[in-house]
Formats: C-alpha cells, sequence, structure tokens
C-alpha cells in the first residue's frame, strides 16, 4: 500500500554525482539515500526511484562521471534532465543556499527541478556517447596540434624542428583514424545519413561540420531559426538599460558547435555564393568583419536548419 501512495503524486529527484557515489534527495517526499557509483549501485536506486511517479530526474553534467547512472535510467523509462551545473550553482545563489555537502546538494539539485522544470534531456545510446566522445578527442588533438604549430613556428628553426615535424605528423595520423571512427560511427546511425547527405550538398559544409552538428545538436531540423542560434550562441543578445543602449553580442550556447561553424563559414563565406553575398553586403556597409562574419554563421546555420526540418537539399 505504501508504494501505490508514492505513485499518486509526481516526484522530482536530485542526483548528486561523486566518482565513487551517488547521493539521492526526493524533493517532495524529504527523502535521501546514497548508493556506490557503479553498476550495482545504479540498480539499486533505479529500482528504488521506480516506485514513484517519476516527473523528472535531475542529474548534474560531470564530464563522464553521470554518465553510467543516466544511461541506465534512460533505458528504463526514466524522465531524466542532464542540468548544466552553472544554472544550479545559480539557483542556489539566487535562495541564498551557500551550505556545500553531498546531501546538501542533492536536496537543492531535487529542488531546482521541482520549481525550474527544466526541459527533460534526449536520451544518448552508446553509438551516440561514442560519437560525442570521438568528436571531443578530435577537439583535442586540433588543439595539441594548434600548440605545436604555434611552437614550431617561434622555436623550429633549429634543433628542434625535426622534434615538432614528428609530433604534428603523429597528430595528423591520429586525426585521420579519428575520422575514421566517426564515418563508421555515424554510418550505423540510420537515421543520420540522410542528413548527413543533405548538411554536405552546401557549398562550405564538410565532415567535420557535418559530423559536429549531427552529434553535438541534434535538435537540428526541430526547432524554430531563433531557438536553434541561441542552442548554438550564435544568438545576439540585448544589453540596454534605461538610456544606455549596449552592443549586441553573442554568448553562451555550445562552444563546440560554434568554433567549428565558425571555421566553416569562414570556408562558406569564399565558396557559398549565398554567404558570400551576405557577408560582402554587411562589409561593403561597414560592419566590422567579425560581426559580418557571425551574421554569416547565423545564416548559414538557420539554412541548415531549414533543409533538414524540409528534408531538401542545397539550392543555389
Amino acid at each position: 500500500m505504501a508504494i501505490q501512495r508514492n505513485r499518486v503524486a509526481g516526484v522530482n529527484i536530485g542526483v548528486d554525482v561523486g566518482k565513487f557515489s551517488l547521493d539521492f534527495h526526493i524533493h517532495e517526499r524529504d527523502v535521501h539515500w546514497s548508493s556506490e557509483n557503479n553498476e550495482e549501485g545504479i540498480r539499486y536506486s533505479i529500482s528504488r526511484i521506480r516506485r514513484y511517479n517519476v516527473e523528472r530526474v535531475v542529474v548534474e553534467a560531470t564530464g563522464r562521471y553521470e554518465l553510467n547512472f543516466a544511461q541506465a535510467a534512460f533505458e528504463r523509462g526514466l524522465p531524466v534532465v542532464i542540468a548544466k551545473p552553472l544554472s544550479v550553482r545559480r539557483y542556489a545563489g539566487a535562495i541564498d543556499q551557500l551550505a556545500k555537502t553531498d546531501r546538501i546538494d542533492a536536496a537543492l539539485i531535487a529542488e531546482f527541478g521541482a520549481k525550474v522544470q527544466p526541459r527533460i534531456s534526449r536520451s544518448n545510446g552508446k553509438n551516440l556517447r561514442k560519437i560525442k566522445d570521438l568528436l571531443a578527442r578530435r577537439r583535442q588533438l586540433m588543439n595539441i596540434r594548434v600548440q605545436e604549430l604555434n611552437r614550431d613556428e617561434v622555436m623550429g628553426d633549429g634543433i628542434l624542428e625535426a622534434s615538432y615535424r614528428r609530433i604534428l605528423k603523429a597528430l595528423d595520423k591520429e586525426i585521420k583514424w579519428v575520422d575514421g571512427q566517426l564515418s563508421k560511427a555515424i554510418e550505423k546511425e540510420s537515421s543520420w545519413s540522410e542528413k548527413k547527405r543533405l548538411l554536405k550538398s552546401v557549398p562550405g559544409v564538410g565532415d567535420v561540420l557535418a559530423h559536429t552538428l549531427l552529434g553535438d545538436l541534434p535538435e537540428l531540423g526541430t526547432l524554430n531559426n531563433k531557438q536553434i542560434a541561441s542552442l548554438a550562441g550564435v544568438a545576439p543578445f540585448n544589453r540596454d538599460s534605461g538610456k544606455l543602449k549596449g552592443k549586441r553580442r553573442i554568448q553562451g550556447g555550445r562552444r563546440s558547435v560554434r568554433v567549428v561553424l565558425y571555421m566553416a563559414t569562414v570556408s562558406a563565406t569564399l565558396c557559398n555564393p549565398a554567404i558570400k553575398a551576405q557577408y560582402q553586403q554587411l562589409v561593403a556597409k561597414g560592419k566590422h568583419k567579425k560581426v559580418a562574419l557571425v551574421a554569416c554563421m547565423r545564416k548559414l546555420l538557420t539554412i541548415l536548419n531549414a533543409m533538414v526540418r524540409d528534408q531538401k537539399e542545397w539550392a543555389a
């Protein structure tokens, strides 16, 4: 009978994730428990959670440690929210919650879920996790490559030149291997093959941008232009107060998407007639080149969003 009573009202559950442990708090019941962050502990906690009528299970994104629990919860049909730590901390600041322990954090996350009601996250299967990991690894390798190129430019004119060249050669080989693994992983996602073909029909869009959009911006084609631009971090925000009219600036969004989109847009200003025309028009009007590029990034993204939504190839 107790279990049946628990099912009457929906509950919000907060999960504080540690490397070795998980702390849970049910906001509406003021119930707390802990388990180990391993297969056995996760199985026990999910079994306990499923006794309730759950509105959402809110987990802070830690980078990796939350993934096993989140995936297991998704597989059992639980409504999981993977929340940004910054959003939770801002909520804590708003309610003057300064104390911090695992138990307090779990209660705070549960309250955040109940009051703010964040959107339920999408489920990522093992192959999607693999794609995201490969994309992250590619970014890491590219960053290292840029660093080595910069060092080579400054110090590579003497005895160290051969050392830099060996490292760059090894990095190029590793990046090529990651790209190959990415292509294989994306081929396994049958629904992505057509999207990738559509995206690559646009001049200036190559494998890197297509893979990044598919892996890091799965909402492409399901949101309106303003929403997708905001999600990618290319939507300008006003900074006005009273008589002060500040400059509109982009902020937030998914940095991994924005960085790759920027590089693709630079290429598109040379080879894509629509993007090239807009860029030249904005510069001719006196816009700063970076401002013009951001506007072109937004235009390119909205074009891609519409193409995926309407299932139509690029038409010049």
